[in-house]
């Protein structure tokens, strides 16, 4: 996400001073890291990539930001006024459980902020043309809003953003090719051409609407 979508997700989530925000799959957590900075809110950042989070504490200085590993869900014990889930809850295959757990740990009024990949599931054709397709699982926006309703959250606001992101993803896409033997000399060829094959898909996927990308709050009722 860019930064200024950052921003708004946490405005309309209502992030400030010494507001207790869960941050799940947050990886080094640049927004969460933000976030913090610029709001003051009480900041816990979870992952289950160890190394993820070294960089996240590394970068984090002076913020008053807290990090723990852990493997979602289920959630860290404890209650939150703000959760947050930013460009991952594609890869969960079960949302249902997801929501359920975020409902369990917000107190009524509280908040649940993330972006989600709109559209119907891969066909087999798509899940074989994309690479980690074990982690691809856009969701239908009437779904996920009866998901959300039947854990007693309630959609609150939420804007399209599939343009910007279809942008963004053609840009990488432009800048993977042009740069791809010096990416493949860090990471492999395999890994290279898996990285310039999904942001393919995913430049196609947002120009054609079949994926679309949103930013929703939902609120516990």
């Amino acid at each position: 996400m860019r930064a200024a979508e950052v921003r708004r997700l946490a405005h309309e989530a209502e992030v400030g001073p010494d507001v207790a925000v869960l941050d799940l799959c947050c990886g080094v957590a640049g927004p969460g890291r933000m976030i913090t900075a610029e709001s003051g809110c009480r900041y816990l950042g979870v992952d289950h990539s160890a190394s993820a989070l070294a960089t996240a504490r590394q970068l984090t200085g002076n913020l008053p930001c807290r990090f723990e590993q852990a493997h979602l869900p289920p959630l860290p014990e404890g209650r939150f006024e703000v959760v947050l889930l930013l460009e991952t809850m594609l890869a969960f295959a079960d949302k249902e459980a997801l929501v359920g757990d975020v409902a369990r740990v917000l107190e009524p009024g509280r908040r649940f902020a993330f972006t989600v990949e709109e559209g119907q599931p891969l066909t087999q054709q798509e899940r074989a043309r994309m690479p980690g397709a074990d982690t691809v699982w856009p969701i239908e926006l009437a779904k996920l809003t009866g998901l959300l309703r039947n854990a007693g959250l309630a959609v609150t606001w939420q804007r399209e953003y599939s343009s910007a992101h279809h942008a963004i993803a053609t840009s990488l896409l432009r800048c993977y090719r042009a740069d791809s033997a010096q990416i493949a000399g860090q990471i492999g060829s395999q890994a290279t051409a898996d990285l310039i094959t999904s942001h393919q898909l995913w430049s196609d996927w947002l120009g054609s609407g079949r994926v679309r990308k949103f930013a929703i709050v939902a609120e516990k009722q």
